[in-house]
């Protein structure tokens, strides 16, 4: 069985943990209120989706 013969530095760990990191989600803009909102999802502002009313939007 396969031992590593050195122990990995903090660096070398760091190094290749460097692209691990949590992108933001992609946004678009809203069509009907300019809100940004995921793609492919209701928009909470407005409550449109493709043109039309899905759900009654929340109010704050």
């Amino acid at each position: 069985m396969a031992v590593p013969k050195r122990k990995t530095s903090k660096s070398r760990k760091g190094m290749r943990r460097s692209h691990w990191k949590i992108d933001l989600p992609p946004m678009a803009k809203c069509d009907h209120c300019g809100q940004p909102v995921m793609p492919h999802r209701v928009c909470p502002g407005c409550g449109y989706y493709k043109d039309r009313q899905v759900i009654e939007p929340q109010e704050a």
